[in-house]
């Protein structure tokens, strides 16, 4: 239950729901059993059963349930004694209000604990979405997509019909079992101890069938995240898929999870119900024990043996069957519990993941950039995979930096330090003479713009994707930023001009448009340091020219860190950087490097040259 007490404690204060659910229950209770008590009162005005000759005097008044009962039992046999049809009138009428009372409590308890379900399950949203959303960027390199949307979604949505359907259950039903039997140990002591006897052979059995629940439910939880995994990379990749003629080894991939996930669920299942069958076929035969039992003793030695009659017996019966129901209901919802514990688990895997980077209790606000960027010795590696060498060198403000090299060098990765998406393992990356990691990251993110390879839009319109950095921005600010980057006639063209939606993922717009969106973006965030990695790669000749255009003029007084293959581009950079094996093995100027004999960023001048 260490699983269920963690997800609860989101539900705080607690006291706002459990305090008056816990009053509302008890009320169901009280009312609940007392109709049922009615039976007795009910029966004997029936079947004109002598009264006690304590009922036919009015009890002395005192505060207590004995004096209650002896107050009513006086009141129906005076009514008896006047007429049979009163009292019988008069016990309706008391039966029907325990019934209304019983609903309305029953429905105030709902109504409360509904009330702490949402507001549990939008709290693990947030907490879970928050979480992943400060996780450090190398916990996605290795974590799938469709499983975290998975333990997002199914996993919670398992978690809010848990609380929804067995909290209830766990609060309320074993008050009612305990009450039933405190009313029948009233009726009948020794009927009561004989049913006590035989349930706990029936929990044994239950217990055994509930074990298997949670393995079946995380294997189930698991291959639906790979489902979700499998559909998200199909949707993205269609085209390829259709290209390579892949349709069918991707049918064949999805079937062959749909179909674990169906055996897993299968599995399940049938343990899930064998539960509550196994309860009631118990609890069957324990109400045949008690109608052989007490009936025998009965019709042996007369109406009152055991020291109960006849009504009473009925009743107790009564309500003992009223017992099999919450019984049945808490073997429900312990199978359940098993379900959901796994999907419980799965969320607090997420929630327990640790925080890598992070702002440091003493960090400064970076208010403006003012000097430099430096790369001090520099060493990172990904897991236990060598990736940076000993890098070391600076860009000052107002100055281009351009990073080539072949692909897997490190160039992405080093545009990435600066920011914080990663921290350094040995050595420093300073702005202005400062440590970035001695900085809060939202000021030192806040003074940078990014235009990547990866080109990025939200499903959403073009006017709120340019916005994106600054959502307050005024609607001349965006269209000044959009005429900047080329964007604003095509942006007019469109159907609904600023307020066009992009699509998923923009792809109702061409490459070279998604991408001066994105530059659009940039401008609009008025960055004092820029890092364009690969912003070109992508697109065709008019568009990277467009593009190219666009970013020349953002680069403008900026402080810039480029990474291209295109060497055209990085020409007229302050310094050229070549990257090789995770080190920096030359740099200078363009026509410094061109100089330099069987030197890598000659050799790579010629070959593109001749391409």
């Amino acid at each position: 239950m260490k699983v269920y007490r963690r997800l609860l404690s989101f539900a705080r204060p607690s006291r706002w729901f459990v305090i008056p659910f816990s009053i509302f229950t008890i009320l169901t209770v009280i009312f609940s059993i007392f109709q049922f008590a009615l039976i007795i009162p009910l029966l004997n005005v029936l079947f004109n059963t002598s009264p006690e000759s304590d009922s036919l005097t009015a009890p002395a008044f005192s505060l207590s349930t004995s004096f209650l009962r002896d107050a009513f039992y006086y009141q129906v046999y005076r009514l008896k004694a006047m007429n049979p049809v009163y009292a019988l009138y008069f016990i309706t009428f008391i039966i029907v209000c325990a019934v209304l009372l019983t609903n309305l409590f029953r429905y105030l308890a709902q109504r409360t604990l509904i009330r702490a379900r949402t507001l549990l399950v939008k709290r693990i949203r947030e907490a879970l979405f928050e979480k992943i959303n400060h996780l450090h960027m190398g916990f996605f390199t290795k974590e799938h997509k469709g499983d975290l949307i998975s333990r997002m979604n199914s996993d919670v949505f398992e978690i809010e019909g848990v609380f929804a359907n067995s909290l209830e259950v766990l609060f309320k039903e074993p008050s009612m079992v305990i009450g039933y039997f405190v009313t029948l140990f009233a009726i009948s002591p020794q009927l009561t101890l004989f049913t006590l006897i035989i349930i706990p052979l029936s929990a044994i059995g239950i217990a055994t069938v509930q074990k298997k629940l949670k393995r079946d439910a995380k294997d189930a939880q698991a291959s639906i995240a790979r489902l979700l995994t499998i559909m998200d990379e199909t949707l993205t990749g269609m085209r390829i898929i259709r290209a390579f003629n892949a349709t069918g080894f991707t049918l064949k991939k999805f079937s062959r999870e749909n179909d674990f996930y169906r055996r897993a669920s299968l599995q399940g299942f049938k343990r899930r119900e064998m539960a509550p069958a196994f309860s009631e076929a118990a609890g069957v035969m324990v109400v045949a024990g008690i109608l052989l039992y007490g009936g025998s003793l009965i019709l042996k030695n007369g109406q009152g043996a055991a020291g109960i009659q006849a009504s009473a017996f009925i009743a107790f019966i009564a309500i003992f069957s009223q017992v099999l129901r919450p019984a049945k209901a808490m073997v429900i919802a312990g199978a359940n519990i098993q379900r959901g514990r796994g999907a419980g688990e799965r969320i607090l895997e997420i929630l327990d993941k640790p925080v890598e980077i992070q702002d440091k209790p003493d960090a400064v606000v970076l208010t403006r950039f003012e000097e430099s960027i430096e790369f001090r010795n520099v060493d990172f590696a990904y897991n236990d995979t060598p990736v940076l060498k000993d890098i070391s060198f600076a860009i000052q403000k107002g100055k281009t930096v351009a990073l080539i090299g072949h692909s897997g060098v490190g160039k992405s990765t080093i545009a990435d330090l600066i920011p914080r998406f990663y921290d350094v393992k040995d050595g420093a990356v300073l702005v202005d003479g400062v440590d970035v990691r001695d900085y809060t990251m939202e000021s030192l993110r806040k003074v940078m713009s990014f235009v990547t390879q990866e080109i990025f839009l939200f499903n959403d319109t073009i006017y709120n994707n340019i916005t994106l950095g600054r959502p307050d921005a005024t609607e001349e600010e965006v269209m000044a930023a959009a005429k900047i980057a080329n964007a604003h006639d095509f942006i007019l063209q469109t159907e609904n001009g600023y307020h066009t939606l992009v699509g998923d993922r923009g792809i109702r717009l061409s490459g070279g448009q998604r991408q001066r969106l994105c530059i659009a973006r940039a401008v609009l965030k008025d960055p004092s340091i820029l890092i364009l990695d690969e912003a070109t790669s992508a697109l065709d000749t008019e568009s990277e020219r467009m593009v190219q255009d666009a970013l020349g003029k953002l680069m403008k007084g900026r402080t810039t860190l480029v990474i291209a293959h295109r060497l055209s581009t990085i020409k007229e950079a302050d310094e050229i950087i070549v990257l090789h094996d995770g080190r920096i093995i030359e740099r200078g100027h363009h026509n410094e490097l061109i100089e330099i004999d069987d030197g890598v960023y000659k050799k790579l001048t010629e070959m593109q040259q001749t391409a």
